[in-house]
C-alpha cells in the first residue's frame, strides 16, 4: 500500500517539474502553404520542393503541403522529381530559387505555375 503510493506521490512531483505547452509561442512563426491544386502544370510528373536547398516535400497534382518556417528569408526552389510514369526522368533543367521573406504569425500560400523559365511560385489568395 505504501509502496503505490510513494509512486503516485513520485509521479505528480515529476509532473510538476516538467513545463506546460504554451500555444503564446505559434505567433513566432510564419505558415507558408505551397499548392498544385490548379492544373497550371501539364504534367503528371511529382515536383519536389526544396527549402533552403533540402528536399522538404512532394506534391501531386491535386495536392497542396504547408510547412511551419522560423521568420526571415528562406529560398525555395521547385524541381520534377524522378519516377515511373514516362518524361518525369528530369534533363537539363533551370535551377532558380526564389527567395520569400516570411513575417512571425503571417500565412502565406503560393501555387506552383510554369512558364518558359519552368517552375515558380505565384501568390495565391487563402479562401478560407
Amino acid at each position: 500500500m505504501i509502496r503505490p503510493a510513494l509512486s503516485l506521490v513520485g509521479l505528480l512531483a515529476a509532473l510538476t517539474v516538467v513545463p506546460a505547452a504554451s500555444a503564446a509561442g505559434n505567433s513566432d512563426y510564419s505558415v507558408l502553404i505551397i499548392s498544385r491544386e490548379r492544373l497550371e502544370v501539364a504534367t503528371t510528373c511529382e515536383i519536389g520542393v526544396y527549402l533552403n536547398d533540402q528536399l522538404s516535400g512532394r506534391l501531386f497534382q491535386e495536392q497542396s503541403t504547408s510547412f511551419n518556417l522560423p521568420p526571415g528569408p528562406v529560398d525555395i526552389r521547385l524541381r520534377l522529381l524522378p519516377g515511373q510514369a514516362p518524361g518525369c526522368n528530369p534533363g537539363l533543367e533551370n535551377q532558380h530559387n526564389q527567395r520569400l521573406t516570411l513575417q512571425a504569425g503571417q500565412i502565406n500560400k503560393y501555387r506552383i505555375a510554369m512558364d518558359h523559365s519552368g517552375l515558380h511560385l505565384t501568390r495565391a489568395s487563402l479562401d478560407y
